[in-house]
């Protein structure tokens, strides 16, 4: 480790006053697991990292117990603000996890999304990303569920706790160093949503993590409940997190070209069709639940086909158009995802999609003026419109057959992934729901 960044932390901890710092890394499932560690243990765990049982890290597919260690990265460094002060603070750092001869373990999120960045740093490029996660407030986590306010999509409701919740949270991620974009009502009831502003994609993957831990904690501080369950109440929008993309050439967006009606380069272009493409395989990935596939259907702007636009949103793949002209704002945004996702897992395969299109030159279909839905299903096939998975089951045949999936997250991580979701599937198909037994008991 570098002895700059080690004396950095120490003196930050010092002079904040921090008492316990919480070490953090990411499971398979993109989970986050944590482990504190009083302050006198801080300078030795920068040396030599924290060893704990890597069978954590496997999500439910836990096998035989392994030893592993949790090695600090010093750039992640922030103290929490949300914590109470008294007593000490509390800072955090993420981890890369690695095996007790110091090797990457390969089945660290983390390390997989570092992978898959170096192979676009080696064409010459940098990934960056900013992703819009959208979330429900909740007066509690148990059924039925109560929102706190009726609001629609942008709308300024009275003042409510909903929006003093908001703005608290903005305050404590950009107090952690985390840049807002901007944050505002979604379209359904309680339902909200806060952007952050674009960086690269393991500092967005981090950033992204620490998000969703400190809507949750801001949320329990004020006696209710944040969720980032994909679809949990029926009839209404789920939670998306729709992620913008672009990958520069030093300072340059590699995305934008001045001579194009759409200002949108080749490159672009051949990242589009790559997306497209392994849209279906990679679905697994960057949606990962059996709940995930309630809000992929038609009807609440969910993209279910493999369709690109510049405008509309339903279509998998959007092109937005805010800013004409202006080069640095040239992206492509990703709708499928949602913010149950491994941001890690799901930034990775989303870049190795991309550059499989930019290094075989794939050349995308005419983006879509008629919606994909109104279409003949002879019309979508003559058109090389695809349908993304309807179920998890389907996902998971899909990505398990998946070369690019595969390669991406690396055998050992794939492994581990699919044989969490057959376990997941597993134990959903063996489940008698509340529809079953109002729509069938009395009549069967």
């Amino acid at each position: 480790m570098n002895e700059g960044s080690q004396a950095y932390v120490l003196n930050a901890a010092k002079e904040h006053g921090v008492k316990f710092v919480r070490l953090w890394f990411t499971d398979i499932l993109g989970l986050l697991k944590s482990v504190a560690i009083p302050v006198e243990q801080l300078e030795e765990a920068l040396e030599e990292g924290i060893g704990f049982d890597g069978s954590s890290v496997e999500g439910f597919a836990r096998l035989d117990e392994s030893d592993m260690v949790a090695m600090p990265d010093p750039n992640t460094f922030q103290v929490l603000p949300f914590r109470p002060q008294e007593g000490g603070a509390v800072a955090r750092m993420f981890c890369d996890i690695l095996d007790p001869n110091g090797n990457p373990y390969g089945g660290d999120p983390r390390y997989v999304l570092r992978k898959n960045l170096k192979r676009a740093s080696d064409l010459g490029f940098t990934f960056y990303v900013s992703p819009e996660l959208e979330y429900f407030y909740f007066k509690s986590s148990e059924p039925p569920l109560e929102g706190l306010d009726e609001g629609g999509y942008f709308d300024q409701t009275a003042r409510d706790m909903a929006s003093d919740l908001r703005r608290d949270t903005v305050l404590s991620l950009e107090g952690m160093g985390i840049e807002v974009a901007s944050s505002h009502h979604e379209a359904a009831p309680s339902q909200h949503e806060i952007d952050l502003l674009y960086t690269d994609a393991l500092t967005m993957a981090d950033n992204a993590m620490t998000y969703r831990l400190v809507v949750k904690e801001i949320a329990v501080m004020h006696g209710v409940w944040a969720t980032f369950m994909p679809k949990p109440i029926f009839g209404v929008h789920g939670n998306g997190m729709h992620i913008n993309m672009s990958l520069f050439r030093g300072e340059r967006n590699a995305f934008y070209d001045a001579r194009n009606q759409f200002h949108l380069s080749r490159t672009a272009k051949y990242f589009i069709a790559g997306l497209l493409k392994h849209a279906p395989e990679i679905t697994l990935v960057t949606n990962q639940w059996v709940n995930s596939y309630k809000r992929l259907v038609s009807g609440y702007e969910a993209p279910i086909f493999t369709t690109w636009a510049m405008v509309n949103r339903a279509d998998l793949v959007r092109v937005p158009t805010y800013k004409p002209g202006k080069e640095s704002a040239m992206r492509v945004e990703y709708r499928s995802p949602d913010p149950g996702c491994n941001p890690y897992l799901a930034f990775a395969v989303m870049l190795a999609a991309g550059l499989e299109g930019i290094e075989n030159e794939y050349k995308p279909p005419r983006p879509t003026e008629k919606p994909a839905s109104e279409m003949t299903e002879a019309e979508r096939e003559k058109a090389d419109i695809r349908t993304l998975p309807q179920d998890l089951f389907q996902a998971i045949d899909l990505a398990e057959g998946s070369d690019l999936v595969k390669k991406a997250l690396g055998a050992p991580l794939f492994e581990k992934f699919i044989a969490n979701k057959k376990i997941e599937w597993m134990d959903y198909r063996v489940q008698v729901t509340g529809y079953e037994l109002d729509r069938y008991l009395k009549v069967l």
